[in-house]
């Protein structure tokens, strides 16, 4: 069996965990010690310090969204009284069919709870639908 050449953290779904992976796909591994690749190019070095600089800039916008997105999910655990994964699927369902950035969705929900306002017309016609899928689960 060969070795995997994966060096990131364990794979996750998103947010930091798909910042990670992508540093693992994209030739990270260069700096690894004991590695027998040929020293890196500055051209190379470059390309790599714009990936780390990118990948850190994303790290840096998950931690800030990550707190409103945990509060949705736990308006939805609470409303729904399901699991915190199944709250996760269904903010990313609606993310999803609704083209809207899942932080987006999360605000959202938080600020119409916090205001006991209906959600906008556009995510209450994707939540309906992972709502009732819910329910008949």
């Amino acid at each position: 069996m060969r070795p995997s050449r994966h060096t990131g953290p364990p794979r996750g779904r998103s947010g930091a965990g798909a910042a990670a992976n992508a540093s693992a796909c994209h030739g990270f591994h260069r700096s690894r010690p004991n590695d027998d690749a040929a020293p890196a190019t500055p051209a190379e070095d470059a390309k790599d310090a714009e990936r780390w600089r990118r990948e850190a800039q994303q790290l840096r916008k998950a931690m800030k969204n990550r707190p409103t997105i945990d509060m949705a999910r736990g308006i939805l655990m609470t409303a729904c009284s399901c699991s915190p994964d199944d709250a996760w699927e269904m903010l990313v369902t609606v993310s999803q069919h609704s083209n809207t950035k899942l932080h987006q969705v999360a605000e959202a929900l938080v600020a119409a709870t916090a205001r006991q306002e209906p959600l906008p017309a556009k995510l209450q016609h994707h939540l309906a639908p992972a709502l009732a899928a819910r329910r008949r689960e």
